[in-house]
């Protein structure tokens, strides 16, 4: 299993006071981000790559995509998979080994929030209906965790994904010329679905925690939102949130998705 936690109780004490005063550690409000920096292109083997920082927490997310049999229920339509994997370089807190709930849960939050939003137009990722479709796989690997991996990981898949380029397809011999791709982008609706995720630290709401304050959390919400139209919704930790409080988190939510979207627009593009 992940390591525990290392934070010292003094801190959290600490932490939890300073946001009964609206302040936080690092000098941010409670609906602020760290600086958010992108990179694209960094895996040359990748249909689309992306790094993502958030202070100092850092991702990469590759994207590959494979002929391969649609499902039954959807012969006509591209599948998705998405992985996560937390590298021991990135935490003390990780292990070496097969994926383990925080890796596990991670994917499957993006997976959600990316599937639910209808972003990939999967009904145009069909090569011969009822024989080959397109697979399309995410890949999230962590480089360093300082707090929202979640956020990091969502926008990383977004970017990738904005930036992938469909490989070329041999059709005589059914088979992908690995390496070699298509002028074609893959086709995305227009409509941006950013995965934010909100923690609640006493009676107070807060985005993009630091590693610190992402061990005080008592309980977090991931909300993916288009403009303010919400596509998913993922629930962490033991603790309930009140029906007040769902509608706290709700109320901030098309704010918060135009503070992430000014900052990670141009890569979008």
């Amino acid at each position: 299993m992940d390591k525990v936690q290392t934070t010292p109780n003094i801190n959290k004490e600490r932490i939890k006071q300073y946001l009964t005063e609206g302040k936080r550690f690092d000098g941010r409000k409670p609906d602020e981000f760290r600086e958010i920096t992108i990179e694209t292109g960094v895996s040359k083997n990748a249909e689309g790559s992306a790094k993502v920082k958030i202070g100092k927490t850092e991702v990469i997310v590759g994207i590959k995509m494979n002929a391969s049999t649609p499902y039954a229920d959807s012969s006509a339509e591209g599948t998705m998979m998405v992985t996560a994997e937390l590298l021991p370089l990135s935490s003390p807190r990780y292990e070496a080994g097969p994926p383990r709930f925080n890796s596990i849960e991670l994917a499957r939050v993006i997976d959600r929030a990316i599937r639910e939003s209808k972003f990939i137009k999967f009904d145009k990722l069909c090569i011969k209906e009822g024989e080959k479709v397109w697979t399309v796989f995410i890949d999230i690997y962590s480089l360093n965790d300082d707090g929202n991996l979640l956020d990091a990981a969502g926008i990383g898949a977004l970017v990738a994904l904005k930036n992938a380029k469909i490989p070329k397809y041999n059709e005589e011999e059914g088979k992908v010329l690995f390496g070699e791709h298509t002028d074609k982008n893959l086709p995305l609706s227009e409509d941006i679905p950013i995965s934010i995720t909100y923690h609640k630290i006493g009676d107070n709401f807060i985005v993009d925690p630091t590693r610190e304050e992402e061990d005080v959390s008592e309980t977090r919400l991931t909300i993916g939102s288009m403009d303010g139209i919400i596509s998913s919704m993922q629930k962490g930790e033991t603790k309930v949130l009140s029906v007040e409080e769902l509608n706290t988190i709700l109320d901030k939510v098309h704010n918060s998705w135009k503070n992430v979207f000014s900052k990670i627009e141009k890569h979008l593009k």
